[in-house]
């Protein structure tokens, strides 16, 4: 049996919009759909914790709460759902294990920090050893699309980009291939971004490529991102491909460049670090200030 998409409920607005769009690329990879209660999602918010059939009963009505939403708006994916006990992270972790991708929802938007994303999110997203895709609340299924010719809202229309962050230092199949998987199934175009600084000369050896000036090392960079691309090209005939190197921290640079776009695509290193596992601080900034689904995909 095929792995199933897997989407995180808790009731919320922002696991609502998830399981939405975790319906949606369900369909788009023909695969089916289980939606994930776990009980104790968010322990300790309480004077007391529920009692196991009340926990049950709660459980069963977020899930009830989504496959509503999911029937009216994508009603011919198969769809199934389970409630599993805590802890949360812990939980979807394990549920995660069993997708192709766990999609969960992050909470909004702060005007200091950016998206608010939940530590059960940044828990799972930190461990998985599968894809996890985070979802604003806000997500509509237009917002993946380009606008209509009157400038209106639209499914009708086009995908727009799906924006790859590459590491020309490390560039990662898994990563890639999830990125050109992502677009060929959209009819997207992908749009592939590598950041790059001038190094200080006491960090350069013999032949580095620092030692030419900077638009001399954009075009450096952007021959070693064509080199590396052109594997992909071939293997994905069908997806058109726009590639741009710029100057500038990579967090910064991703951010902007997923503007606009329907879904980004950042990789997570999985070696464990002494003080556990962590995003890193590119893929940290994507899913704090990015606007659009971000899938987060490890690798080794």
């Amino acid at each position: 049996m095929l792995p199933p998409v897997m989407a995180g409920v808790d009731g919320s607005a922002e696991s609502l919009a998830a399981a939405e769009w975790a319906a949606r690329e369900a369909a788009r990879r023909d695969r089916p759909l289980r939606l994930v209660h776990v009980w104790n999602w968010h322990p300790g918010q309480g004077a007391a914790e529920p009692a196991p059939a009340v926990r049950r009963h709660l459980g069963r009505r977020a899930l009830r709460q989504a496959e509503d939403r999911i029937r009216r708006t994508c009603p011919g994916v198969k769809l199934d759902d389970e409630q599993r006990p805590g802890p949360a992270t812990a939980a979807l972790l394990h549920a995660a294990e069993e997708a192709e991708l766990l999609v969960l929802g992050s909470r909004g938007l702060s005007g200091f920090t950016g998206f608010l994303v939940g530590s059960v999110a940044l828990g799972v997203v930190a461990r998985a050893v599968r894809p996890v895709v985070l979802v604003r609340a806000d997500e509509e299924a237009s917002d993946e699309h380009v606008p209509a010719d009157d400038g209106g809202p639209s499914t009708r229309t086009g995908y727009r980009d799906v924006v790859l962050g590459i590491d020309l230092d490390d560039p990662c199949d898994e990563v890639i291939e999830f990125a050109f998987e992502a677009a060929r199934l959209r009819g997207a175009r992908l749009h592939v971004v590598h950041a790059w600084q001038t190094p200080s000369p006491l960090g350069l050896g013999p032949g580095d490529i620092g030692l030419v000036d900077g638009p001399g090392q954009a075009d450096e960079w952007l021959g070693f991102l064509t080199a590396v691309m052109q594997v992909w090209r071939d293997k994905y005939p069908e997806v058109e491909v726009a590639q741009t190197v710029t100057e500038g921290r990579a967090q910064s640079v991703l951010v902007r460049a997923a503007t606009g776009a329907s879904l980004l695509v950042v990789g997570r290193r999985m070696t464990e670090r002494p003080t556990g596992p962590r995003t890193g601080p590119v893929t940290h900034a994507a899913i704090h200030h990015v606007g659009c689904p971000v899938a987060v995909v490890p690798h080794e």
